[in-house]
């Protein structure tokens, strides 16, 4: 196998990327890095790093000339819909460069992904029912209980560098943050909310376990980080207040008179629009403000979703989870598991009457073709998980297997 040069752009917050160079280096490839601000130098160890300290307009000739200077064959970024990146990724694909994105994994908790081109509605994974199930048929039965734990404090140390460090105007001055929040205020946020997280967990569950027990319907809206670049990518949705207005509209027009909505917070959200207060003014405008309730504190997903009949999310990983333990789900944007015979694709108001449970062979099929063709097992944070996570992506990458089972799980599968 002829050895392949990479260049490296924005990874995950954590030594991910470097270690990853680090391994492909030790197999005889060449492993470039371009920091695009200070905080991305922090988080590289080793030899093949420049500094781009031009402005966003001359960015694509920069990186197109820096491609052909260096013979780059791969580029690997994380979120590849950041404006940077997809300039870089139009001057890769103008010269057949291929290019791997890598993120947190469609499964949870401990997958990562790896795939070719792009994710959501970038992902080149099959749409068409029979071609999962053709796919399926040559990966290896998944193994989905947990077996890396992450560590959120080391992950919350590490995204505070970066960030705080990525406000110092050097060595690349003229970089623009892709954040929404100025890291300042979104820590103090995140802070309180932690401080408060025991006992606003406590509280939904005791209104969650109150609405089961009158028996009536419940649902779900699984919010996002608006940091999630996802949200404004893949979907019509600038922000979640727009999607959740649009789903209390809809859940006021058509659901039961005795249905509840749920709408949980996502667990990292900073909490600077108040959203218990937002939600409520919503629902008081469309007249269920008593139906529909703000989870803000730290509900396990599968708690939430068992409990429900049906999920709406803009195309929330959580939907998948959604899916897979058998719930009607909507997805209000472009997602992955956006198939056939796994989420209602019908009329949105019907959704709430209408919507079946997914087809539970097709979710199983999904499942263990995403789990062989586009993820490796691991963590970003801690270890052992990410020497796994490390270890998973260089063989990939060594391999140029991205977007299909590894060759000993296929022919593992084909044994089977």
């Amino acid at each position: 196998m002829p050895p392949r040069r990479f260049l490296f752009l924005q990874g995950p917050i954590s030594p991910f990327f470097a270690e990853v160079a680090a391994g492909l280096r030790g197999l005889g490839h060449a492993a470039h890095r371009i920091n695009l601000c200070l905080g991305d130098r922090l988080f590289w160890r080793g030899p093949g790093a420049v500094d781009y300290r031009g402005r966003a307009e001359d960015w694509p000739a920069f990186v197109g000339a820096f491609l052909d200077r260096h013979g780059i064959t791969d580029v690997v970024l994380l979120g590849e819909q950041r404006p940077l990146h997809r300039a870089a990724i139009a001057e890769a694909r103008g010269r057949g460069v291929a290019v791997a994105v890598t993120d947190f994994g469609y499964l949870r908790p401990d997958w990562i992904v790896l795939e070719r081109d792009g994710m959501g509605a970038e992902s080149r994974f099959p749409r068409d029912p029979e071609a999962i199930r053709a796919l399926a048929a040559r990966c290896p039965e998944p193994d989905l209980q947990p077996r890396h734990a992450d560590d959120f404090a080391a992950q919350a140390r590490w995204d505070v560098r970066y960030h705080l460090a990525s406000l110092v105007p050097w060595p690349s001055r003229h970089y623009r943050r892709f954040l929404l929040h100025h890291p300042v205020p979104a820590y103090l946020g995140t802070a309180w909310r932690l401080l408060r997280r025991a006992a606003e967990t406590r509280r939904d569950a005791a209104l969650v376990a109150a609405l089961r027990g009158r028996g009536a319907p419940l649902y779900l809206f699984a919010m996002q980080m608006e940091t999630d670049y996802s949200v404004r990518a893949y979907s019509r949705f600038p922000d979640n207040d727009a999607a959740i207005a649009e789903t209390v509209a809809s859940f006021a027009r058509a659901a039961p008179t005795d249905a509840n909505l749920l709408v949980k917070l996502h667990p990292l959200d900073p909490g600077l629009k108040r959203w218990r207060n937002r939600i409520g003014r919503m629902a008081a405008a469309e007249g269920v403000a008593p139906r529909v309730h703000a989870l803000v504190g730290a509900l396990p997903a599968h708690e939430a979703i068992g409990a429900c009949r049906g999920v709406v999310t803009i195309n929330s990983t959580l939907g998948l989870r959604a899916v897979q333990l058998g719930r009607a789900t909507r997805v209000l944007g472009q997602a992955i598991y956006d198939v056939p015979g796994l989420v209602w694709r019908g009329e949105a108001d019907a959704f709430w009457t209408g919507a079946p449970p997914p087809d539970a062979a097709l979710a199983t099929d999904f499942t263990r073709a995403v789990a062989a063709c586009l993820h490796v097992r691991g963590v970003f944070y801690a270890r052992p998980g990410l020497d796994a996570a490390v270890a998973g992506a260089v063989r990939r990458l060594h391999l140029g297997a991205l977007n299909e089972p590894l060759p000993e799980e296929a022919a593992a599968a084909r044994r089977s």
